[in-house]
């Protein structure tokens, strides 16, 4: 079951749509543009090219609980 549910949250993530779990959170999809990024062993600038990236924001109900405990 918790394959089958996974498996549903990849496909709609795979869509571009965002997932939302009431009482945990949400896991978002953002575009990153193109920035410049810097090589900390020779300190060379890189282009970094734009990407989309995964992101998960905790539901105040989550929050809360973590800080109670």
């Amino acid at each position: 079951m918790v394959e089958a549910i996974l498996q549903h949250m990849c496909a709609a993530l795979a869509n571009g749509e965002n997932v939302k779990i009431s009482g945990f959170g949400t896991f978002l999809l953002r575009d990153k543009g193109e920035r410049i990024g810097r090589n900390p062993k020779t300190g060379v600038e890189v282009p970094i090219t734009p990407r989309r990236v995964l992101t998960f924001r905790a539901s105040h109900m989550l929050k809360d609980r973590i800080a109670r405990n």
